[in-house]
């Protein structure tokens, strides 16, 4: 990810979600909380310059689509939800050059008394 770190991006932070995922009997009867934050990259110099909604992606459509992606199928593994979601932003968004995405499970079925469960991708999309 160094090469992305001086680069602009669009960040959605702590997005909330309830879903059925997981490997265990319990998540997929009963559900729980997923958190996920995204980092989208792109080029935002015309959108910068010229202050136009329509050089830049929209927040509420980047929420829309990964809510939809959430929601449409079951993963077992967070590692797959990710990569659903990844290649759904890639396929919607032509002006995206890369997206890191972080998918956690703050009440994973583990014995922690704190923290959560998570996953890290960062993909380009020569990548998919």
């Amino acid at each position: 990810m160094a090469q992305f770190a001086d680069r602009d991006r669009i960040i959605l932070a702590d997005l909330a979600f309830y879903g059925y995922h997981g490997v265990m009997l319990e998540e997929n009867k009963l559900g729980q909380r997923f958190r996920i934050d995204l980092e989208l990259g792109l080029d935002m110099s015309e959108a910068a310059r010229t202050d136009e909604v329509a050089s830049t992606i929209s927040y509420a459509d980047v929420y829309d689509l990964v809510k939809e992606a959430f929601e449409e199928k079951r993963f077992k593994l967070i590692e797959a939800l990710g990569h659903h979601i990844i290649v759904r932003l890639f396929k919607r968004f032509e002006r995206l050059d890369w997206i890191r995405i972080k998918v956690r499970k703050p009440e994973a079925p583990l014995p922690i008394v704190a923290g959560e469960a998570a996953i890290e991708m960062v993909r380009t999309r020569e990548q998919l």
